[in-house]
């Protein structure tokens, strides 16, 4: 039987290719989002999924359309923030609720039909940055790091339906989105390169191919658990990836180029 899934976020750089990853894989998919994906294989659902009404109309219609939901993917989302003393209550919300609340609304809709199925995957995308942190973005570390939590819970409530929760924690991805607020030219891409020890850069592919094993029947023991997609960078100390200049003058040896 064709495995389905539900893609929110789908017309987003990371949303999209989950999306066309799956496809792919031979799954049919729906994508949720206020602006059509346009993507081969992949049926669209216009909702706002801040919003519980849209939310339970568009994850209705996507149940009929499908038959059922095999795989929920939560790739819906924003970065948005400022020093917390200049937050706003509106900005705190707005954050949490495009993060967060999206989550919980999206999961609390399909869940009934993967209980009755006695089977289902989801996978929530959350952020390495509630472990390591970044400057000027509270509300989003906060959402991204409830998303962990609350998947973690779903994992120990749900795991008896045989529905596994998988939660995937992005570094910075290379999108057209996250690169929109680099400085022109290469500095900052170089600067993001070096900043982790495989001297590269996660792009939304990375992103889907984890999605792809995660949410597929070989990672069916894999529950409550957190994924680091990030290259590296989180579990490196910054003075390990200066130039050999710079190492000499701190008195670090050389890295290891062999």
């Amino acid at each position: 039987m064709t495995r389905t899934a539900l893609i929110t976020g789908a017309a987003g750089g990371i949303g999209r290719a989950v999306a066309a990853r799956l496809v792919a894989d031979g799954l049919r998919v729906a994508g949720l989002d206020l602006t059509d994906p346009r993507l081969p294989g992949v049926t669209f659902h216009r909702a706002d999924v801040t919003d519980p009404a849209q939310v339970a109309a568009a994850v209705g219609r996507a149940v009929e359309e499908l038959g059922g939901i095999d795989v929920l993917v939560t790739c819906a989302g924003i970065t948005q923030g400022g020093p917390l003393h200049l937050t706003t209550d509106e900005e705190w919300q707005r954050v949490l609720s495009a993060n967060l609340d999206s989550v919980f609304l999206c999961v609390r809709e399909v869940l009934p039909t993967m209980m009755a199925a006695g089977s289902g995957a989801v996978v929530t995308v959350g952020s390495v940055l509630h472990r390591t942190g970044a400057p000027g973005l509270p509300a989003y570390a906060a959402a991204k790091g409830a998303i962990a939590a609350l998947t973690r819970q779903l994992a120990v409530d749900y795991g008896r339906f045989g529905i596994s929760f998988v939660t995937l924690a992005p570094g910075w991805v290379r999108t057209p989105a996250t690169e929109a607020r680099l400085a022109p030219g290469e500095e900052d891409l170089v600067r993001l390169r070096e900043s982790n020890p495989m001297r590269t850069l996660v792009d939304a592919g990375d992103i889907a191919e984890a999605v792809a094993f995660a949410s597929s029947p070989a990672a069916g023991m894999i529950t409550g658990s957190e994924l680091v997609l990030d290259a590296g960078a989180s579990v490196v100390s910054p003075a390990s990836l200066l130039r050999d200049s710079h190492r000499e003058r701190m008195g670090l040896p050389p890295l290891d180029t062999h």
